[in-house]
């Protein structure tokens, strides 16, 4: 169904791909996401979005700058400034091709830790507001609370009560001085020009300074989690140390470094998956169960884990 905020927002879109009325402005409009945080739609090479309820403009306008300046790492947006559609802040940008779902063997690991890297080494062009990951793992769980009981949320509850302050999102973290994506997954990845350009990241709503250390947080998570093969973990860390990526020490153990991050993700993807488990009524599935399991481990025990403490 189409809302006003859909029909507007491929309005946006259409006169952007075409500012002098071209005839082919009538084509297909294509709804790559519409929830509640998000709506996201492609007409041409243009595809325009739709921010989250309440976004600061200001904030938005840093992160847009920054994107803008940072060339050959964060895809740059097509105007510098957001418009108002229907209450909600919405930025233009180039059409990319995305990560393949459903081919893992060719997933860019490389290329996400190589623009990790670079992006951690930038000097921030602009001033800019905290990056948002802590932020957003404390919504999860405010999101869990409010999904009704559950048998999995005793499990992530009390992991969550062991992270660090600045990790749930209630102190300063300790080292705040990166620039930060805030939100890394393959999802984040584009090519463009599309469809064989180099490799770029989106979504800068999460952008801002942080501990570099949370953008390598959820390939750990899953990693630890025994949900990312050793061979593809091994891949991502290793080229990422190559670009001289400063959340790890260039060789030994990494962990000491990602452990809070990758425990944070882990209770963050899984009180996601059990807020929506709760909210469908319905039982975990395989994945989500291993999150939770995750949790219960994380919970038993305060102290650093080493980097298997799924298992």
């Amino acid at each position: 169904m189409t809302t006003p905020l859909l029909a507007d927002l491929a309005a946006e879109a259409r006169n952007a791909a075409h500012p002098q009325s071209d005839p082919c402005a009538c084509g297909v409009v294509v709804t790559l996401a519409d929830r509640a945080d998000a709506t996201v739609v492609r007409h041409a090479a243009t595809v325009a979005k739709a921010h989250t309820p309440g976004t600061d403009p200001a904030e938005l306008r840093a992160r847009l700058d920054t994107a803008a300046r940072v060339p050959g790492v964060l895809l740059p947006p097509l105007t510098p400034t957001p418009v108002l559609v229907h209450g909600r802040l919405v930025t233009l940008w180039p059409y990319g091709t995305p990560v393949d779902p459903d081919a893992p063997d060719e997933a860019p690991w490389e290329a996400a830790a190589g623009l990790l890297a670079r992006l951690h080494r930038t000097t921030p062009p602009v001033p800019l507001p905290p990056m948002r990951g802590p932020e957003k793992a404390a919504r999860a769980i405010t999101r869990l609370h409010a999904a009704g009981p559950h048998p999995a949320a005793r499990a992530v509850t009390r992991a969550w009560a062991t992270l660090p302050a600045w990790a749930r999102a209630e102190a300063p973290p300790p080292d705040a001085t990166s620039l930060c994506h805030g939100d890394l997954h393959l999802g984040q990845l584009v090519r463009h020009p599309a469809p064989a350009g180099p490799w770029l990241l989106i979504d800068v709503d999460d952008l801002g300074l942080g501990p570099a250390a949370w953008d390598l947080a959820r390939p750990a998570a899953w990693y630890a989690c025994g949900l990312l093969p050793p061979d593809e973990w091994t891949r991502f860390l290793t080229a990422y140390r190559a670009a001289g990526g400063p959340a790890v020490p260039a060789d030994g153990d990494c962990w000491p470094a990602l452990d809070v991050p990758a425990r944070a993700l882990t209770v963050q993807t899984a009180a996601r998956a059990v807020a929506k488990a709760a909210a469908a009524g319905r039982p975990l599935d395989e994945v989500e169960q291993c999150l939770v399991d995750a949790c219960a481990r994380m919970g038993t025990i305060p102290a650093q884990l080493p980097r298997n403490f799924a298992k």
